[in-house]
């Protein structure tokens, strides 16, 4: 099932839930992850009508959960999940802008999958954790990493506006550790890594997440990038491409956002996620 957010621009009403069934979108009356159901009212839909599709309390992110990555930046590879939190207020989504901070002079892509809770969970065991999860999207954990290294912790450096894109939408029916990551900017392939990769799959990491804090339905978990992170450059178009890893495997879908000069040098701000 292909869960989504639309804000058509022609339409004066809210974004607003929704299942995808090809070309027709079955309205939901209220975010899936809160039992939201479909109120008998179809529309057509395109892409330009797609927004983020999640309204989390938090976004948790994990660190090194690649080898190669952690090896990539110097560093070394966890004994346990490194967790770090981005706020909500980073979000975008399908065809905005993240835009680069006048602070940073070196800001990176880091294509990931990310996992969207469905239902509450507290110390959840591993065997029951994806019981809690509704399904999965593309996820950007765009970072400063210049202000990273500079300031020994995660916040500033991946906590700026529009750091965190995520979409196109989400989906319920794919194997988490079945999916190929791709980070492609401006038809070139950065990063390309299997799922199957993480040190730490889905259920350990929700698992080992609920046991630090209470992950509540809409919560969104990213869950770590494969090698290949690079810069990011005003006018880049970057795309976050989450396929099967076998031709037999479910995939994702493609995200696409773009990149944007810093808000002060552009004399304009951002339209909401």
């Amino acid at each position: 099932m292909r869960l989504a957010r639309l804000a058509p621009p022609d339409q004066d009403r809210p974004a607003f839930f929704a299942r995808l069934e090809g070309a027709a979108a079955l309205v939901y009356d209220g975010p899936p992850w809160l039992g939201g159901k479909t109120t008998g009212e179809a529309v057509a839909w395109t892409d330009v009508d797609l927004v983020c599709p999640v309204i989390p309390t938090k976004i948790v992110g994990v660190g090194r959960n690649y080898a190669a990555h952690a090896q990539e930046l110097g560093n070394d590879v966890p004994v346990e999940p490194l967790l770090f939190l981005k706020p909500p207020s980073a979000l975008i989504g399908p065809g905005q802008s993240i835009e680069l901070p006048p602070e940073s002079h070196r800001v990176e892509h880091e294509a990931e999958l990310g996992v969207v809770i469905g239902r509450r969970c507290k110390a959840v065991r591993p065997e029951d954790a994806l019981d809690h999860v509704l399904g999965y999207t593309c996820l950007g954990d765009i970072t400063a990493r210049d202000l990273q290294r500079k300031d020994v912790q995660f916040t500033r450096g991946k906590g700026f506006d529009t750091f965190c894109p995520v979409g196109p939408w989400i989906e319920t029916e794919v194997d988490p550790a079945a999916l190929r990551v791709r980070a492609v900017v401006n038809a070139q392939v950065r990063q390309d890594g299997m799922t199957a990769q993480m040190l730490w799959g889905v259920p350990a990491l929700v698992a080992y997440i609920s046991r630090v804090m209470t992950l509540e339905p809409g919560d969104v978990i990213a869950t770590g990038t494969p090698q290949g992170v690079g810069p990011l450059a005003p006018g880049d178009e970057l795309v976050i491409d989450i396929g099967g890893a076998t031709a037999a495997a479910r995939g994702i879908g493609a995200l696409r956002v773009s990149v944007a000069a810093p808000a002060q040098a552009q004399g304009n701000g951002r339209s909401a996620p």
